[in-house]
């Protein structure tokens, strides 16, 4: 890894390219929504209708001043379907990121190997169009991902048993989208996000 210097503005991996920096979480509230989505270049995903009982318990980017935010993550918690409580983060990224893979607790920027091989495992839906997900093995967690307008979307749920949320297409709205007036439900900020 290395940082920023006279010939480059930005933090780089030898191996996978530009590094974005992780900012820190911005808190469940409506102005931290509008922090998020000040420079966001890609999608803000959230389950809406939401599921019965869930809150929206904070956002999270990275990116930089002059590229804007590459990629986001929305987190959710309320009542797992098989008992207890369940979180949920939604995460949105430019390909090759790894805010997603480093969220599933994977040591790559992506899914990795065999990923999207077979039928997909789940669906989420925008704008009457479903897009499917595949399941990643990963610790302690339901994870899914999936190619969504572009970018990477997954789907991190713990306990791993939150995953049945994910049996009928999950219904997604694009915070960015003009004329939308929702009354955000929020709860206490998420430990799932960087402090």
């Amino acid at each position: 890894m290395s940082a920023p210097s006279a010939w480059s503005s930005g933090w780089q991996c030898q191996l996978h390219g530009v590094v974005y920096p992780l900012r820190p979480a911005y808190r469940p509230v409506p102005e931290g929504l509008q922090g998020l989505l000040r420079d966001v270049v890609l999608p803000v995903w959230l389950p809406w209708p939401l599921p019965d009982g869930w809150l929206v318990t904070g956002f999270a980017g990275a990116g930089d001043d002059r590229d804007g935010t590459r990629a986001c993550v929305v987190a959710l918690s309320g009542p797992n379907p098989m008992g207890g409580l369940g979180e949920m983060l939604l995460v949105s990224e430019e390909m090759g990121v790894g805010l997603g893979a480093w969220l599933a607790g994977l040591s790559g920027p992506d899914p990795g190997e065999g990923f999207a091989t077979g039928a997909p495992h789940a669906f989420v839906r925008y704008e009457n169009r479903d897009f499917p997900l595949w399941h990643v093995d990963a610790p302690d967690r339901a994870a899914f991902a999936g190619e969504m307008l572009g970018n990477w979307l997954w789907v991190l749920l713990w306990p791993d048993t939150a995953g049945v949320l994910l049996v009928e297409p999950l219904p997604l709205r694009d915070l960015r989208d003009p004329g939308q007036n929702l009354d955000l439900p929020f709860g206490a900020a998420s430990p799932r996000l960087p402090s």
